[in-house]
């Protein structure tokens, strides 16, 4: 008996800024994980960073830096399928395919549409629409095309962007409906990896590690910026002699995320018993942390250079994308009658 075909699980990274260690533990590796289990693909969603950036070198300098994070976390390209967005434009003939089958409904109630509307109707703007681009309004048909492209069946996605696989598991549905009797979507089911899941990884400020919130710490920091940043968590005044609550402390919920187990017992046990100052915890967090990170910060910056193979394994995975989108795209083009 032949052994079941493995599934195709996609991840799609959006380059608008620098990676923060909340990524390399919610999304980065999670994702990296899949690739003993399922047949593995990534892009870099470089059209997508096109409705908040207008700026094209830093469209350039986002998507090259996501690009060089992910090897350098471990992304083996070699057993992957890994490209820019912008390279496979079998993509957009596909969104324009399933815009035509997608109510405008279904993108009225995406949240990132809804969120903007509920802001201009707080500041009490007549136009609802105001700031809205058509890139923002049919960002989930973009991102649809995506992951129906590559015949995904699992997407790893967090909390906040599962409703943008259920809107592609519902236009796959439409499709399937409308032309099944010649070609058959896959229909993908989002994946909320366990750290997302369960508790999400501080800030520097206490608050859920975001860049919107401007208090992550940014994967690449040089040494001294790294300790500097990691000595300004603020930390309540309970005194050096006294017990205290490990689970309360930002501090000690990200060194938990990176230390082995056995250091973060004995930690959790020394707070718990008093003795140990905030102090003394920000520098074991920054020992830790940099001790992660010296590697990949290097490796990083090895391919962050021109000319690095970077650039080849993108151009390289760009052919891989496409081998697999071309023959899709033809089915799906002689389904609709072209």
């Amino acid at each position: 008996m032949a052994a079941p075909a493995r599934k195709v699980s996609l991840t799609g990274i959006k380059p608008t800024g620098d990676p923060h260690i909340g990524n390399l533990i919610g999304a980065i590796r999670p994702a990296l994980s899949l690739v003993e289990e399922h047949d593995s693909i990534y892009f870099i969603a470089d059209y997508h960073a096109l409705t908040t950036i207008r700026d094209p070198e830093k469209v350039r300098e986002y998507t090259r830096s996501v690009a060089a994070t992910w090897m350098a976390a471990g992304l083996d390209t070699e057993r992957t399928v890994f490209y820019r967005q912008s390279d496979v434009p079998e993509t957009f003939e596909l969104a324009w395919v399933l815009s035509c089958l997608t109510g405008k409904g279904l993108m009225n109630r995406a949240h990132a549409y809804k969120a903007m509307r509920d802001r201009n109707a707080e500041a009490g703007r007549d136009d609802l629409d105001a700031g809205v681009n058509m890139g923002l309004y049919n960002y989930p048909i973009l991102m649809a095309a995506d992951i129906l492209l590559m015949n995904s069946d699992l997407v790893p996605v967090g909390r906040d962007q599962t409703q943008h696989v259920e809107i592609a598991a519902d236009i796959a549905g439409s499709f399937n409906h409308h032309y099944g009797s010649s070609f058959r979507f896959h229909v993908p089911r989002a994946v909320v990896p366990e750290a997302e899941a369960g508790r999400t990884l501080p800030g520097t400020d206490g608050r859920k590690m975001s860049k919107s919130y401007d208090n992550t710490i940014p994967l690449f920091l040089p040494e001294p910026k790294l300790k500097k940043l990691i000595r300004r968590i603020p930390t309540d005044s309970v005194p050096v002699e006294e017990p205290k609550d490990p689970d309360s402390s930002p501090v000690f919920r990200i060194l938990e995320q990176f230390a082995d187990a056995d250091t973060t017992a004995e930690t959790r046990k020394r707070l718990e018993a008093g003795g140990v100052g905030w102090g003394e915890l920000k520098n074991q967090l920054f020992e830790v942390l940099n001790e992660q990170l010296r590697d990949l910060r290097a490796r990083y910056e090895e391919l962050m250079l021109p000319g690095s193979e970077l650039d080849r394994a993108l151009a390289e995975g760009a052919e891989k994308a496409r081998r697999r989108a071309r023959p899709l795209l033809d089915q799906v083009r002689a389904a609709v009658g072209m």
